[in-house]
């Protein structure tokens, strides 16, 4: 079993960037597929990126491709998210998951969840 702790949410204006971070519990962290996944008021959660265990395949989204960036520490128990490019669109509450079952852009895939943290993009 793993916890996830997101961390670095917080208000950006348009064309800003924010870097969150999720970190995990357990010395298992690098046999976990790991994604990003957000939901904004009155929607369903919707994938945004993931990573492989080994850190060598990534997925996007295609709303966010070319301005967010997945990357992770295994020595750290610790994936990223990078956010460029900041859109009020992006405004939605991200969640970092984790999963055994290989990588995946499914959200019924990932076994474990964070508990969110907030991002506003406005000016």
């Amino acid at each position: 079993q793993v916890q996830l702790v997101e961390s670095g949410g917080g208000l950006a204006q348009p064309g800003g960037s924010l870097r969150l971070s999720c970190a995990a519990s357990g010395r298992t962290f690098g046999n976990y597929a790991m994604g990003w996944f957000r939901q904004a008021p009155g929607k369903e959660r919707e994938f945004v990126a993931a990573i492989s265990g080994g850190g060598r395949t990534t997925y996007y989204a295609n709303s966010v491709k070319g301005r967010f960036t997945i990357s992770r520490d295994n020595a750290k128990s610790t994936v990223y998210l990078q956010m460029n490019s900041l859109k009020p669109e992006d405004t939605a509450v991200y969640y970092c998951a984790a999963t055994l079952r290989g990588l995946s852009y499914h959200v019924n895939e990932y076994e474990y969840w964070g508990q969110g943290t907030q991002v506003t993009v406005s000016s």
